[in-house]
């Protein structure tokens, strides 16, 4: 229902956009603007699992304990999987124009969301949190269409840097005596590459842009500790990917 509702509301500010030409608050006039944005993201794990049977190692042993016990059980583990899990972000625009039709991009985010990691066992399901409170700064080049009328369409592509804020005491597996509770951790500083897709709509006295983004880890987000748990065990790596639906106003 908020989906649809949202729908209709674009299309309406699309139509109003679509008068007559409008000024849109003199963005393009100037070689360096600024603006903010509003962000709905969902967010999803791909999982890479532990598997070498030469050295003994099969990412379905299960275990009643901590690795560093020796306590390996029976492969009672099934499959480990990662729902999309929604997510919301708010930040702020510095666009600097390089050429007539190509931008450079810099949108700083405050970013919170939770993903899930499922482990489906033979008589039950796990599922463990992974809670995170993100300040990224995205860094991308805009490259725009034409002007016709109010509207603009426009590609980009670049990379963005992450950094968890989360207290480390929440995150901190020394300090969980019990085995069942452990959590599954992310590094706190990785990059990703990004590429999306968007459209510019100009009103009299500001330009607001609607984007969908696809973004995905260089490298794996999975933290390495010292002492395994049974949930951290068998995962190789786990490499993070976003889709991103964002509203600049600029």
């Amino acid at each position: 229902m908020k989906m649809k509702s949202g729908l209709l509301l674009l299309c309406v500010l699309v139509g109003l956009s679509a008068k007559a030409q409008n000024w849109g608050g003199g963005v393009d006039d100037t070689n360096l603007h600024f603006g903010f944005t509003f962000q709905y993201l969902s967010s999803e794990y791909k999982i890479l699992k532990k598997y070498d049977p030469e050295n003994g190692i099969n990412w379905r042993d299960s275990y009643t304990g901590d690795l560093d016990a020796g306590v390996l059980g029976p492969g009672t583990l099934n499959a480990i999987s990662s729902e999309p899990s929604p997510g919301f972000g708010i930040g702020f625009v510095v666009n600097k124009r390089l050429i007539e039709n190509t931008d450079l991009r810099f949108t700083p985010i405050l970013v919170f969301n939770d993903r899930i990691l499922t482990y489906h066992y033979n008589k039950e399901n796990v599922e463990k949190k992974v809670s995170s409170t993100l300040v990224e700064f995205p860094l991308g080049v805009k490259i725009k269409s034409d002007r016709r009328n109010n509207f603009r369409a426009y590609v980009l592509g670049g990379a963005k840097y992450s950094m968890d804020i989360s207290s480390r005491k929440k995150t901190n597996n020394d300090l969980i005596d019990n085995p069942e509770l452990k959590m599954v951790n992310n590094i706190r500083n990785y990059l990703s590459y990004e590429a999306g897709l968007g459209f510019d709509l100009y009103f009299e006295y500001f330009k607001m842009s609607p984007e969908i983004k696809l973004s995905y880890s260089f490298n794996s987000v999975l933290k390495e500790e010292k002492i395994l748990n049974r949930y951290s065990y068998p995962i190789d790596k786990l490499m993070l990917r976003h889709v991103t639906f964002s509203l600049f106003f600029e």
